[in-house]
């Protein structure tokens, strides 16, 4: 790990940045600048369907209108295939994944609960598929995800698995990491190198991130990324998982439910300044009102 404290901000250009996003680029700013560290740029980009250069761009400028600047260029995940490979290939090699051919529908029906983020958990259909049979599907092409033997993972982790957590604050917390909660997560998509979990902490460890900051949204999948790092030898970073920023009927701020674009504000007159000031990054006055929590 970086013995210089390393940060990374790491939007996925699937749409425009919102309130949200700004406070989450702030937070690692003032954190970065606290520890006089470096804040890097990260473009999550493994969704080819979705992810769009331009997004990128005015992403980009959004953060440059901000006043947000970063160390190095950015690191574009879908400019990395191969490390996302080389790791599968590291789990593969041991056991503990399997590729799964079941659509999502059949995920749903097989009814076996809800992981963190809301989603069909999946109840293992085709963990105990046999090799020779599944040997010949891949051979005639038929598409998979790849997923993690999360049981047979834990088991190849015998050491107590927790993360350090800081919030907001001053004080650490030591957080125990149950990864069950996510069932057997995928790592690979039919249509993408690598999945979030599996991304992410690849590309944390080969940019030196010594420090995580993130939305309270993420909290639950650090017991996921917890459980990767210690079975690929990966360092654990330090965790502060911040408030996040809620629309007008109290809900979390997202792309697909519609949250005002910045570049919309920025259009209607907002400044950078008077975004700071709503969000807790500056002392003055603005009309605009923000919810956190």
């Amino acid at each position: 790990m970086s013995s210089v404290p390393t940060y990374r901000f790491a939007p996925t250009p699937n749409g425009a940045l919102h309130i949200g996003h700004a406070y989450s680029a702030l937070m690692n700013v003032r954190f970065a600048a606290a520890a006089e560290g470096r804040l890097l740029l990260r473009i999550e980009d493994l969704d080819p369907t979705r992810c769009k250069r331009e997004f990128e761009t005015a992403i980009v400028d959004d953060l440059v209108w901000l006043g947000v600047a970063f160390a190095d260029p950015p690191r574009r995940q879908s400019e990395h295939a191969e490390d996302y490979a080389s790791a599968l290939d590291a789990l593969r090699a041991r056991g503990l994944v399997y590729p799964c051919f079941c659509t999502r529908s059949m995920v749903v029906e097989a009814n076996a609960g809800r992981d963190p983020d809301g989603a069909p958990r999946y109840g293992g259909a085709c963990r105990n598929l046999a090799a020779r049979g599944v040997d010949a599907r891949l051979a005639a092409g038929e598409r998979a995800v790849w997923r993690l033997d999360s049981a047979a993972a834990r088991l190849a982790v015998p050491d107590e698995l927790v993360w350090r957590e800081w919030g907001e604050g001053d004080r650490e917390t030591s957080q125990n990491a149950d990864p069950s909660l996510w069932g057997d997560f995928v790592l690979r998509g039919r249509d993408s190198a690598a999945s979030y979990h599996l991304a992410v902490v690849v590309d944390d460890a080969l940019q030196g991130v010594t420090d995580v900051v993130r939305g309270r949204d993420l909290f639950a999948a650090t017991a996921a990324h917890r459980l990767l790092q210690a079975l690929l030898a990966l360092p654990a970073p330090r965790y502060r998982h911040h408030r996040l920023a809620l629309d007008a009927g109290g809900a979390k701020m997202t792309k697909s439910a519609g949250a005002t674009p910045l570049r919309k504000l920025r259009a209607e007159g907002l400044s950078a300044q008077a975004l700071k000031i709503a969000l807790g990054f500056a002392v003055g006055k603005t009309r605009l009102k923000v919810e956190l929590s």
